[in-house]
């Protein structure tokens, strides 16, 4: 087994894992099938974490495809919404600076109108959950067709040197129908939206793996080079710190999850307050973490395994791009101005 096929653990070995699909295209045919308590909040939370950790240890693109995919199910489930849950998906709720994605309920139903930017993989995917602007100022979260003739991936370069498998261009909507599923004031209040921006940390967390087991490799070849055993220790104190966060989250979800009915029942205000900052917090230490991860790889190793690794050169630029969905200082502002408004954590 090489080190790209041994999975990621954070707590005690579990059940028997899905195989894992070796590229975006397999994960676009094999995940359809997967078992449905792949779900956060349901007692396994570790155990669906470290499944997305393992897609990105061998490949971070895959990891990225399937993300999104299983959090536009567990969405669809927390709303208890009737639309049938075939074939792919994705979740577009980023916005941009232009109109937002403008909805119309009619006696017909619901129709989109607009462009909606950051659509991974539009042009493939079968189904979304949209965010999108009401008439009276609501903001709506609808379900939309992505095959339906008036739904269109806007013609635009992605320029990306990493995660070239996953294109996020602007999509545009022309009196597209859609299925109204929740407010968006639920999807962004429910307990599965803190649940879910963890998720995405342990694919982040995933990539970081894979980087380090590279260098993991040059050490055990080399380990007279104190220097690059120094590197190595480093990687893992980060590392390690990250997997602790990781599986507390886990437990606390998995908390959450019983007492919200897995998430289809609202927390109360003090409970909402402290997983976003848990949310925060790990998002932020696993962010750091690729990141102090990326750059003593690059110490440790040197030119070589980025300009002659395809499989290494491709991890180090998929995680660039990924982790960059923690947007840094911004999100420790956000951070900061939450505790500010209380009494010192520790």
């Amino acid at each position: 087994m090489t080190d790209d096929d041994r999975p990621v653990n954070l707590g005690e070995p579990g059940g028997e894992m899905p195989s894992r699909p070796a590229s975006v295209a397999d994960a676009l045919q094999e995940i359809t099938g997967w078992p449905g308590e792949l779900r956060p909040g349901r007692g396994q939370t570790a155990r669906l974490w470290e499944l997305l950790a393992s897609l990105a240890v061998r490949d971070l693109a895959v990891a990225r495809a399937v993300e999104p995919h299983l959090d536009a199910l567990a969405v669809l489930d927390q709303a208890r919404a009737t639309v049938p849950r075939t074939g792919m998906w994705g979740v577009y709720a980023a916005e941009g600076p232009g109109a937002p994605l403008a909805a119309h309920e009619t006696e017909a139903g619901w129709t989109l109108d607009g462009i909606k930017p950051w659509c991974s993989l539009a042009g493939v995917l079968d189904s979304a959950l949209v965010t999108a602007l009401a008439d009276d100022g609501r903001r709506v979260l609808l379900a939309v067709d992505l095959h339906a003739p008036e739904v269109s991936p806007v013609d635009q370069p992605w320029a990306a040197r990493g995660l070239v498998e996953i294109p996020s261009t602007p999509v545009r909507f022309d009196e597209a129908r859609a299925t109204f599923v929740a407010g968006a004031d639920w999807y962004l209040e429910r307990p599965g939206f803190w649940w879910g921006a963890i998720g995405v940390a342990a694919c982040w967390f995933g990539g970081a793996v894979g980087v380090a087991r590279r260098v993991h490799a040059e050490a055990a070849r080399r380990p007279d080079d104190r220097l690059l055993t120094m590197h190595l220790g480093a990687v893992d104190e980060r590392l390690a710190a990250a997997r602790v966060c990781l599986v507390d989250a886990a437990a606390r979800v998995d908390a959450s999850g019983a007492v919200t009915r897995n998430g289809t029942e609202p927390e109360d205000g003090d409970a909402r307050a402290a997983g976003r900052v848990l949310a925060k917090r790990v998002r932020a230490t696993v962010a750091r973490t690729c990141e102090d991860t990326l750059r003593i790889a690059g110490h440790a190793l040197g030119p070589g395994p980025l300009t002659q690794e395809p499989a290494h050169a491709k991890r180090v630029a998929d995680l660039e791009v990924y982790v960059r969905q923690q947007h840094a200082e911004r999100d420790d502002a956000s951070l900061g101005a939450v505790l500010a408004r209380g009494a010192a954590p520790w």
